[in-house]
Order: structure tokens, then C-alpha cells, then sequence
């Protein structure tokens, strides 16, 4: 189960990159639908910079797995905040894409407390 909670952990982690890149240099495919859900352009700074956060930790917690466990939480109630904000827009056609990403780090969760 080690090995599938690296895989998850790396898999996800770069899932997080690419997401706070597009946060951080404001690529307009990624922050004008969210902007569109009710994002103030102020918040797409502190938003890339806490999954930059989230990836550290994952991959940290290769190494020490409360870190890992601790940071997947943390990934899953990020995601968890980003299904909530696409369902009360009304946003049902768009709000798989976090819904997915929040189950991974379940995910990471479940594999991180299995092989602590």
C-alpha cells in the first residue's frame, strides 16, 4: 500500500502545480470560470499558494507520513470549499472536476493512515 499512496501522492501533487500555476499567473482559462462562480481576483494569489502547500506536504509525507496525512486533509477540505462554492453558484456542469480531486485525497488519506 506504500507504493500506492507515493503514486497518489506524486499524481495529485502535480495535479495541485498545474492548478496553482493557473491560479498564481492568473492563466484566464483557469481563474475566469472561477471568477464567474464569485472569486474575488484578490483571492487567486492565496488560493495557488496554499496548494503549492498542500503538494509540499504530500510529498513530504513520503518521507513523514503524519505531514502527508495532515496535508491530504487539508487538500480535501480545499476541494471540499471549491464543490460547495460550484453548487450554490449553481454550477453543476463544471463541479466534477474539484468533486474528483477532493475523492484522490480522500484517497491519500485512507492510504496515508494505512501505511503510517
Amino acid at each position: 500500500m506504500f507504493i500506492a499512496y507515493v503514486v497518489i501522492a506524486v499524481l495529485l501533487s502535480l495535479v495541485l502545480l498545474l492548478s496553482a500555476r493557473g491560479d498564481i499567473m492568473r492563466d484566464p482559462k483557469i481563474i475566469e470560470p472561477i471568477k464567474a462562480l464569485g472569486v474575488p481576483d484578490s483571492w487567486f494569489l492565496p488560493l495557488g499558494l496554499v496548494k503549492i502547500a498542500g503538494l509540499l506536504g504530500l510529498l513530504a509525507g513520503i518521507v513523514y507520513r503524519p505531514l502527508g496525512i495532515a496535508a491530504a486533509i487539508g487538500v480535501v477540505l480545499y476541494f471540499l470549499g471549491a464543490v460547495i462554492t460550484h453548487l450554490r453558484a449553481g454550477d453543476k456542469k463544471t463541479v466534477a472536476t474539484p468533486a474528483v480531486i477532493m475523492l484522490v485525497a480522500v484517497a491519500a488519506v485512507a492510504l496515508g493512515i494505512a501505511t503510517a
